[in-house]
């Protein structure tokens, strides 16, 4: 239940907003907001949103965060968390760092959607119904908060950690590979990073879709035609400064490469 009222709700959003805007990260919510609960974190994203939307931004998706199980127990929670994602977000294969305060990259499976995904009662068989195509993706996750010093109501209340996001080189029909045994490898500067498979999100990225909808259908907002859907990450964060050049392989989905400059 939420525990903060609006206007403290709508102040932590346009202070996340304004961080966004400077590059100045803030002091986590969860320091100062000791009982802030998830809901009050979805709430102050929702007004980050709003501020950006107000801007001229646009909704072109939502992305699924802290599907690794790992990535759960350090957060102590038990369920991944979602984010928005917009038209400002999309990237080309170069990227600023000054665009950016503290980023990380993080190898994906994009799906992106021709029919709408209407929760509860969303199953796996669903998703791939409704899916037009999956690509292979880099997220590029940062935070406004301080050192990475995250809590899960500090990443929720930060649009999820989202900062951008680069599509690969192909498109493939999802129904053509097993999306749960598909291996990734990522390469940083011409060297192997980590490696990853598909089982690594909830068992298939095509169970977090389906986890996706179904979250959402508890608001009564569906995942929409058209949209693009991260899935969450196949393998391990990677910290990124000017300079780097990642390059990425999805085993029968295709590759992505992105540099830092």
């Amino acid at each position: 239940m939420p525990t903060l009222s609006t206007s403290r709700t709508n102040q932590l959003g346009d202070e996340l907003f304004d961080s966004l805007r400077s590059r100045t990260p803030v002091e986590p919510l969860t320091t100062r907001e000791p009982g802030i609960t998830v809901e009050d974190a979805y709430r102050i994203q929702e007004q980050v949103i709003r501020r950006r939307l107000a801007l001229g931004d646009r909704i072109v998706g939502k992305k699924i965060g802290l599907t690794s199980r790992v990535v759960q127990r350090a957060l102590g929670v038990s369920e991944p968390d979602f984010g928005q994602l917009l038209a400002s977000m999309v990237a080309t294969d170069t990227i600023a760092m000054s665009t950016l305060m503290q980023p990380r990259a993080e190898g994906e499976v994009a799906f992106l959607l021709e029919r709408d995904l209407t929760g509860p009662g969303v199953s796996n068989a669903d998703v791939l119904y409704a899916t037009r195509f999956v690509m292979p993706c880099f997220e590029i996750v940062d935070s406004r908060i301080k050192d990475w010093r995250i809590k899960l109501q500090d990443t929720v209340a930060d649009n999820a950690s989202a900062a951008m996001f680069v599509l690969g080189d192909r498109a493939v029909d999802p129904r053509s590979v097993d999306l749960s045994t598909c291996g990734m490898v990522l390469e940083k500067n011409g060297q192997l990073e980590c490696t990853g498979s598909g089982a690594a999100a909830l068992g298939s990225p095509v169970t977090c879709v389906a986890w996706l909808a179904n979250a959402l259908g508890r608001f009564g907002i569906s995942l929409k035609a058209g949209e693009v859907i991260l899935s969450g990450s196949l393998g391990a964060l990677i910290p990124v400064t000017a300079g780097d050049s990642l390059q990425l392989s999805i085993g029968g989905i295709g590759s992505a490469c992105v540099r830092f400059v």
